[in-house]
């Protein structure tokens, strides 16, 4: 049997990965404002880095969920005022999603509610070992975007 230190060095990458993940979403939706979740939180941010409409089922596919998963992170957004539904005007069957005012609001008030925690992390860690690994981060994820099944 394989010890966890034999493991295949992509294995044992992706096993660090997925731990930070927990981690960090644990830290950061404690600090979120008014109860609002990381998948909430990413569609705002995803809305507000990148403008525009999306579709739902577009959205879906960024993030790699179902459709009936994003539909109900879109209704509790759009209950909140955070986002706007409409109606696609080139197509009567579909929907297009952006974000609000209110949404951009909350999206920096997200933005300062976990930046303690990042200043904290920032104090552990230098600028220059987070700049020297967001390289090969950035080729990973550019690498699983282009071949998603």
């Amino acid at each position: 049997m394989l010890r966890p230190t034999e493991d295949p060095i992509a294995f044992r990458f992706f096993n660090e990965i997925g731990i930070i993940e927990q981690l960090a979403r644990t830290q950061l939706e404690r600090n979120l404002p008014d109860g609002l979740k990381m998948p909430q939180f990413g569609v705002l941010n995803h809305l507000a880095r990148l403008e525009g409409d999306w579709s739902p089922a577009r959205l879906a596919s960024a993030f790699q969920v179902t459709k009936g998963a994003m539909t109900n992170t879109l209704q509790r957004l759009e209950k909140r005022g955070l986002v706007r539904v409409i109606p696609d005007p080139h197509d009567g069957r579909a929907k297009l999603v952006s974000i609000t005012n209110t949404g951009r609001d909350m999206r920096l008030r997200c933005v300062d509610s976990v930046s303690p925690l990042l200043t904290e992390l920032l104090q552990a860690l230098s600028d220059k070992e987070f700049a020297s690994a967001l390289p090969f981060l950035e080729k990973v994820r550019i690498y699983l975007d282009g071949h998603r099944s």
